[in-house]
């Protein structure tokens, strides 16, 4: 009796990557961090390019800026340039380097985005893990279901949590989202792009006292006169700060709907549910993932 056939994943479409790389937005050293975050806030993207002479040599991501808009900088966030928390190390490929490449490129380094250069080092452009799945999209034989691939065990907070403890759970557990749950159902998601538009600093404009804020902004280093000043961002939750009624997909959808999810509506993760109730999730990392095996490219 013959062994049944799995059905193929992947069509051998070739897709060369100068076709799916992008111009990233740039800004130089000193640009500061309130203008880089207002850059990544106006364009809806994930990261920055530090260039100097035409040649990257960081970047900014917005895992970098929710970790130093914190009021317990050691220096008053005006003063912050994007030099102090940038990335130097950049993983870089050159133009003429395979997908698979770079998929494996971000993989191994647990990256988002690659910095493409030139043979003399120059800047040429970026690819994210978007710009992967919407290749994924193109070779795709719709074939593979979801519960192939998505991570079973989801790290998840409530509705009532504070927001210090949400922003602890995801660096802690080194993670990019987190999943937001009522009585095992997933009610929200919650990113480090939540933290950004200063949420934070909206709530902190609101419902401070502009001499208190005047008094922490010129302070060099937080004291226990301005964390008692800002105990105020204990009072927050959750539920404040996370995006309501997520996307959700089912164990048995194919890949591709997910990976239609994510590029329509610029997400990076989705639910997966059974009965209503959380199972899983599956994330960009995983569709790269994908793309970065060789059995399955070949």
């Amino acid at each position: 009796m013959k062994q049944k056939k799995s059905p193929k994943i992947l069509e051998n479409k070739h897709v060369e990557l100068k076709s799916i790389v992008k111009t990233p937005i740039t800004v130089t050293p000193n640009t500061s961090l309130l203008e880089a975050r207002d850059i990544l806030l106006r364009h809806r993207i994930g990261r920055l390019i530090i260039e100097f002479d035409k040649k990257p040599v960081g970047i900014i991501t917005e895992k970098d800026l929710a970790k130093s808009i914190s009021v317990f900088s050691k220096k008053p966030i005006g003063k912050i340039m994007v030099r102090d928390i940038m990335t130097k190390n950049l993983v870089t490929a050159p133009l003429d380097a395979s997908i698979q490449y770079c998929a494996n490129l971000m993989k191994k380094h647990e990256i988002s985005s690659v910095v493409v250069v030139s043979k003399n080092h120059k800047l040429v452009g970026v690819i994210t893990k978007t710009d992967l799945v919407s290749t994924f999209l193109i070779q795709s034989t719709a074939s593979l279901p979801i519960s192939k691939i998505m991570t079973k065990k989801v790290i998840t907070v409530s509705p009532n949590e504070s927001i210090f403890e949400v922003e602890s759970v995801l660096f802690n557990n080194n993670i990019s989202r987190i999943v937001v749950t009522k009585n095992k159902s997933p009610v929200g998601i919650i990113t480090y792009r939540d933290f950004i538009p200063a949420k934070t600093f909206d709530l902190h404009k609101e419902f401070t006292d502009p001499v208190e804020r005047a008094e922490v902004a010129q302070n060099s280093q937080i004291n226990e006169f301005n964390v008692n000043q800002l105990s105020y961002l204990l009072t927050f939750s959750a539920r404040d700060i996370m995006t309501k009624n997520p996307f959700v997909v089912y164990p048995e959808d194919v890949v591709y709907t997910a990976a239609i999810l994510m590029i329509r509506h610029n997400i990076s993760g989705v639910p997966v549910i059974k009965n209503k109730k959380l199972v899983g999730i599956i994330t960009k990392t995983d569709i790269v993932n994908i793309l970065s095996d060789e059995k399955i490219t070949k």
